[in-house]
């Protein structure tokens, strides 16, 4: 199998994915993960690990994290998911993506045993990982949870640092319906004496850590008690939008003017987040600067080529495209939509068709003007089926039988100080980006 496309053809037509087909796609337990991590002569443990894990903000968190570490020297493996464009984007090395041929290569040399595992496309790409990063000799790497923490196949590395940065409702069907059930699903990634940072503190949720960290005798942090963050703004630099805020650690002002490429108000929970996980690093270990945790913070794309965090994808009309897509995340965008400046609200909007969207529907507002697309996965949700479930909810607008047709309707019927904005699922960003 040396043609890198027909590997891919390959993985994702033989390996069940759970963000093509959804829950058929989910193992509840570890054990293929373990055969492939066997198979491989045990890579994850060849190398030191952070594990992110949580419902909101890991990926970016992930990526901040990546970005601190590289510019403190470290080559610095990253493992995320899903991928928006390219599959290659959920397993970087300081940023680069790894080569075509190391996963047509890798996919040639263990195909028959695959056959004989049968892992799903996770647990493939899992193996894949920690077989590069162990290759390459990374320093360290950060591992993406990428659904739960428990029974995640990422689960079989016994990291430096875990980190789990909140708690809210996304994949009920798999991980409970309530948040302390979801809670402990997370809670799954602390491990005996690993240092723990928790993003944010929860009533509903807190006590689920605070049990798990005592069973392991983890020592636990919740960043927002040592780190908050004031926002001063989004500025421009060099044609580049940037958030700024002043730190604060146990309320006293730590750090004037930090700078971060990622330009959404979210990102100031993951940012604390951020701040905790390294100082947390710095007392069990190496020193990471504060110069060199400001250049990380500051540069976390050009660092990690990460995308899809309100994404600014044209100025006249303003189009932005932002990955979140659960109640909780979708909040978070619609404060960020309404701290932007601008005139009508035009909402490119397209799901998939295994979550209960009815809350989310309800949280949007009537008045934007919508153009409902279905993404182009098999898990994509009907698009005249979700015009009319959004028209319950009191929200109207026009159904496309794709993404980039109803981006293209969007801009062109949008004025010049109205505002584009792309989301509703993952699925419908990598398509417009």
């Amino acid at each position: 199998m040396t043609d890198y496309q027909q590997t891919l053809d390959y993985l994702y037509s033989q390996l069940p994915m759970f963000h093509r087909i959804g829950s058929a796609a989910y193992k509840a337990n570890l054990d293929n993960t373990i055969a492939i991590c066997d198979l491989l002569n045990n890579p994850q443990n060849k190398f030191k690990t952070i594990h992110v894990a949580g419902t909101n903000g890991k990926g970016s968190t992930s990526h901040m994290i990546a970005a601190v570490l590289q510019s403190a020297g470290y080559k610095v493996g990253l493992y995320t998911s899903p991928h928006l464009k390219d599959f290659r984007e959920r397993i970087k090395i300081n940023g680069k993506m790894i080569e075509r041929k190391f996963v047509s290569d890798f996919v040639t040399a263990h195909k028959k045993n695959f056959e004989r595992i049968q892992p799903s496309f996770f647990e493939m790409t899992v193996g894949l990982a920690f077989d590069y990063f162990s290759k390459q000799g990374v320093d360290i790497a950060v591992i993406e949870v990428g659904l739960g923490g428990r029974l995640d196949s990422t689960n079989v590395i016994r990291p430096l640092l875990s980190v789990i940065t909140n708690i809210s409702y996304d994949h009920q069907n798999l991980l409970g319906s309530t948040l302390p059930e979801i809670a402990a699903e997370k809670a799954g990634i602390i491990k005996p004496g690993i240092p723990v940072v928790i993003g944010e503190t929860q009533k509903e949720v807190r006590q689920v850590f605070l049990n798990k960290a005592e069973e392991c005798k983890s020592p636990i942090y919740f960043a927002d008690k040592y780190y908050r963050l004031k926002e001063l703004g989004q500025v421009s630099q060099g044609g580049k939008l940037f958030l700024s805020a002043n730190v604060y650690r146990q309320s006293k002002l730590f750090r004037k003017k930090l700078y971060c490429e990622l330009p959404g108000y979210y990102q100031l929970k993951n940012i604390s987040t951020v701040f905790m996980a390294i100082d947390v690093l710095n007392r069990f270990g190496d020193a990471i600067t504060d110069e060199q945790m400001d250049f990380g913070i500051k540069n976390v794309i050009a660092q990690t080529g990460l995308s899809g965090r309100w994404q600014v994808l044209s100025k006249k009309p303003l189009s932005i495209a932002d990955t979140g897509h659960n109640e909780a995340g979708i909040k978070e965008v619609l404060r960020q939509i309404k701290l932007t400046p601008h005139k009508d609200l035009h909402i490119v909007l397209g799901m998939v068709n295994d979550k209960d969207i009815t809350k989310i529907l309800q949280l949007l507002p009537p008045k934007a003007t919508y153009y409902f697309c279905k993404p182009a996965i098999p898990r994509g949700l009907d698009q005249l089926v979700l015009m009319e479930q959004a028209r319950v909810a009191g929200l109207k607008g026009m159904a496309f039988k794709s993404v980039k047709e109803a981006f293209k309707a969007a801009q062109s019927r949008a004025g010049k100080a109205d505002l584009v904005f792309v989301g509703g699922s993952t699925f419908v960003v990598g398509e417009v980006i």
